[in-house]
């Protein structure tokens, strides 16, 4: 049988029939939604869903939960830097290094839960960090990073981020520009996740969400000022993909440049880390102190 022999039928059958029909009176009933003969599909729009990792800390889902998040990972190693011995230095290997002594001083003080969204070197998409604090309904979102000077070794210091459409400064606008573009720069597509959705979510932002980043943000600053080396003006906010939880009060912690050797000895040595996970675990206990009887000592 030729195709269009076939075409012929296809075209045809159906018209002769509903002729037919028209000719002897019989109905014929158009599909209705509700009629047992319309099927209905559920469609999952995410094409890659994301996995919530597991809750450490206590067994009761009253105790706040804060959810630690290592920037970069996998193929994305993030500012690149490079030791005396001309060893590089990744960013993903300091930011995990990092969240996780926070984790550890964390659920070693008790009282509080703790989930990492990377305990491993692997990639997430810039969309999933967020989403996992939404998911988990977590009390607080802390993204870790470190920053490049490229060829510049004389800037150094931390600095803390929280949301806004409009940058603090153009060292921000760039930082933001830099970090936004990390997903599409190592070859990842979130469906969705287009400009104007991303600007629509900082605008919904609960106000009482961002009152308490710029809170939790004062107080890391606050707690680190006699034990870290801050940037100057290190109070910032950017249109930042990872912090758009609009129900997560949530921080960016720009632990320092890798291109400095100051920083550099605090981000890559034990006793460095120590000093970072020690004023952000104080920072947030301070901070879930003050918004709960929870039992925690604070200010």
């Amino acid at each position: 049988m030729s195709f269009r022999t076939l075409l012929l039928i296809v075209l045809l059958v159906p018209a002769v029939l509903l002729g037919g029909a028209a000719a002897s009176g019989t109905m014929i009933p158009v599909p209705q939604w509700g009629r047992d003969y319309v099927l209905r599909f559920a469609v999952d729009e995410a094409a890659d869903p994301v996995k919530l990792p597991p809750v450490a800390g206590p067994d009761d889902p009253a105790r706040p939960l804060v959810v630690i998040d290592a920037g970069h990972g996998g193929r994305d190693p993030g500012a690149i830097g490079t030791d005396p011995e001309g060893r590089k230095i990744n960013e993903k290997d300091i930011t995990l290094a990092i969240a996780i002594a926070l984790r550890d001083e964390l659920l070693q003080q008790g009282g509080i839960r703790v989930a990492l969204t990377r305990d491993d070197d692997r990639i997430l998409p810039l969309p999933h960090r967020p989403e996992i604090a939404r998911q988990l309904n977590a009390d607080l979102f802390v993204s870790i990073h470190a920053d490049s000077a490229g060829e510049r070794e004389d800037v150094s210091g931390a600095s803390v981020y929280t949301l806004s459409n409009e940058a603090s400064n153009e060292a921000a606008a760039r930082f933001a520009a830099r970090e936004n573009d990390a997903d599409r720069l190592n070859g990842i597509a979130i469906d969705g996740a287009s400009a104007a959705v991303s600007a629509i979510l900082v605008e919904l932002s609960q106000q009482r969400t961002q009152e308490s980043a710029l809170e939790f943000a004062g107080l890391v600053l606050r707690e680190g000022e006699q034990r870290l080396a801050f940037v100057p003006q290190p109070r910032r906010s950017a249109a930042l993909a990872v912090l758009r939880a609009p129900d997560v009060p949530s921080v960016l912690f720009e632990s320092g440049f890798v291109t400095n050797r100051s920083d550099r000895a605090r981000l890559t040595t034990q006793e460095g880390r120590a000093q970072y996970a020690a004023v952000l675990a104080r920072a947030i206990r301070v901070y879930f102190a003050r918004r709960a009887d929870t039992g925690m000592d604070g200010e």
